[in-house]
């Protein structure tokens, strides 16, 4: 078994939901997958991680995006670990690079997604870049509610895997 993932089965509860937090905003996703523990491989917690996401409730994929920051800004709506701040920049590297433009396009185009769904807009940035992110915002505009909570809790799922494999990984 790996040490990292035997560490992570072996946490007490409180310090477990610190290191899991890392990786998703919700504490009911959180205290869930520690219910879960112990995971045998990284596999076996990657999935536990998706069903458990997948078996909350609206509410709880809210309160995990406003854990993230919006794209192209530092801070997210809720305090986070110094790690997660970290991740973030890193998922976000190619906005952070992007003409002021663009910049400025993403951010129009992010307040015009919050003031139509009420929360901020979930992608999963990684190895995309900027002019990629602005194209997925645009047209996840064109959503209803319904659809466009599943698709930003999809991304939210997707995220939560890579950061779970950093955890695992650091």
């Amino acid at each position: 078994m790996d040490v990292r993932l035997h560490h992570l089965n072996s946490l007490p509860t409180t310090e477990a939901e610190s290191e899991f937090r890392k990786c998703c905003g919700s504490k009911n996703w959180a205290r869930r997958i520690i219910e879960e523990r112990p995971f045998r491989s990284v596999d076996e917690l990657l999935r536990r991680g998706e069903i458990v996401w997948w078996s909350l409730e609206p509410g709880d994929w809210l309160e995990a995006f406003s854990s993230h920051p919006k794209i192209g800004e530092e801070k997210a709506a809720q305090a986070v670990a110094a790690e997660t701040q970290q991740w973030s920049r890193q998922e976000q590297s190619t906005v952070r690079n992007a003409s002021a433009e663009m910049v400025q396009a993403l951010w129009e185009l992010n307040r015009k997604y919050e003031e139509k769904f009420g929360y901020i807009f979930i992608v999963c940035a990684t190895g995309k870049s900027s002019e990629e992110i602005l194209s997925i915002l645009q047209d996840r505009l064109n959503n209803n509610a319904d659809t466009e909570l599943r698709v930003a809790a999809e991304e939210q799922s997707r995220i939560t895997k890579l950061r779970l494999e950093k955890l695992i990984n650091q």
